[in-house]
């Protein structure tokens, strides 16, 4: 059984958290980043004992936006203190991590031409896309996380995640 979930909608101190966010969207200051970081991290804590506990055995658990999102995110902080961070409250870890990245050019395109346009909280420009992107491609290489272009079809980048799933099951 393969389970869907997006840590944004299973936590239940999102309010909170984006308002953080946003704060230190319009003031930036380490303090102020380590306190969102140390906030997800408490978020992520909870969907690890109340939601990703409750999985059925043996599922496939896919989640959108868990930690090494952080790396791509985070401007101050660097990874390693936000992954030390997860680790000590006991954040669940992934049998697989997939980095998936786009081309900053590509993604920025894609969302410019969605219904809802650039509704980025953290991202306003191209620059900071780029920024982002190359942090992120940097945190999956210097983890040994598998890389997924998604600049293809949805096929493509589908067949990939799942024969990595399948060399973590030790599937043939």
């Amino acid at each position: 059984m393969v389970i869907r979930l997006c840590e944004k909608k299973s936590d239940p101190y999102r309010g909170e958290t984006m308002a953080l966010v946003n704060k230190l969207v319009r003031h930036p200051s380490r303090d102020l980043e380590l306190e969102v970081c140390e906030r997800l991290a408490d978020s992520r804590n909870w969907i690890t004992r109340h939601v990703l506990a409750k999985q059925p055995q043996g599922s496939i658990v896919l989640i959108d936006r868990w930690y090494p999102s952080d790396a791509a995110f985070r401007r101050i902080v660097p990874f390693a203190e936000i992954l030390q961070l997860n680790i000590d409250r006991n954040v669940q870890v992934p049998d697989l991590h997939v980095g998936v990245v786009t081309a900053p050019e590509v993604s920025w395109a894609r969302a410019a031409a969605r219904r809802r346009g650039l509704s980025s909280t953290v991202i306003h420009k191209l620059e900071e896309q780029v920024a982002c992107t190359q942090a992120f491609e940097r945190a999956v290489a210097d983890h040994g996380w598998v890389l997924c272009r998604n600049e293809g079809t949805i096929e493509d980048a589908t067949m990939q995640v799942v024969s990595e799933i399948h060399k973590v099951l030790r599937c043939p």
